[in-house]
């Protein structure tokens, strides 16, 4: 019996496509750079907490703030009345109806969440330019809807500027670091607040006091539990954010 030679491999020519038309490589493909970059990110916010040029997160992050108090009424059938911010990095919502504990509560833990959420989509996410723009809109909205004091409208427009310039004209990469930079600083900032707040200062008349005289217990109580939500979410995000490459797995 005759062996059966075996099948020619045939040699397939390459072609090189064009680097707009290549596929576009995975988020975490640079996993050292990543983390690197999000290190060097944290140890500048940490040196720079106290300084003027960390202001404009601040307010930022304020505004998330109050924008999740006011996301917070609408969702649970309540009305926004208004949309304020103050210099002293402060805000005030006013509304009329809804659900007075989820409005309360979704301050400080929205804004955390928002900041975490614009993190992580950085971390893993090649589409840092569209979260930007999509950032850039939502502000718009809710500022053409909520805000009417020439402090809170002129610091949004402003940030819905630099953030639309930004997904328009900015690099992949520059995108990635700003959204990182921004959800860092609510990241940060979240836990701080809830602590200077209401366990620091109780006598301020805070989310967590308005929580106590409404439903019972003390600011203090809200406000530890707050922070131990605001630390585990944090924490989570943290990890999460850790880049790991994917092991190639065999085809056959």
């Amino acid at each position: 019996i005759g062996s059966v030679p075996a099948p020619c491999a045939a040699t397939v020519p390459t072609m090189q496509l064009p680097e707009s038309h290549r596929p576009v490589s995975p988020a975490n493909e640079h996993p050292a750079m990543d983390l690197g970059i999000t290190l060097v990110i944290s140890v500048a916010l940490l040196l720079l907490w106290d300084s003027v040029w960390l202001t404009p997160l601040k307010v930022l992050v304020v505004y998330f703030h109050e924008a999740s108090h006011a996301l917070a009424a609408v969702l649970t059938g309540g009305e926004v009345l208004h949309l304020k911010l103050f210099p002293g990095q402060g805000g005030e919502v006013l509304s009329r109806g809804g659900n007075l504990f989820i409005i309360l509560t979704a301050g400080y833990l929205g804004s955390l969440v928002i900041g975490a959420s614009l993190f992580l989509l950085a971390a893993h996410t090649r589409h840092d330019r569209v979260w930007t723009g999509l950032l850039a809109l939502a502000i718009l909205i809710l500022t053409a809807l909520y805000v009417r004091q020439l402090y809170a409208l002129g610091f949004a427009l402003l940030a819905v500027a630099a953030f639309g310039a930004l997904a328009w004209w900015g690099s992949h990469r520059v995108n990635d670091i700003v959204l990182r930079i921004v959800g860092l600083t609510s990241i940060g900032y979240v836990p701080l607040d809830i602590y200077s707040d209401t366990l620091a200062r109780p006598q301020l008349y805070s989310d967590a006091r308005m929580l106590a005289m409404a439903f019972g217990g003390t600011t203090q109580m809200w406000g530890a539990l707050w922070l131990v939500i605001s630390v585990v979410i944090a924490g989570l995000c943290l990890w999460w954010s850790i880049p790991r490459r994917r092991t190639a797995q065999p085809t056959g």
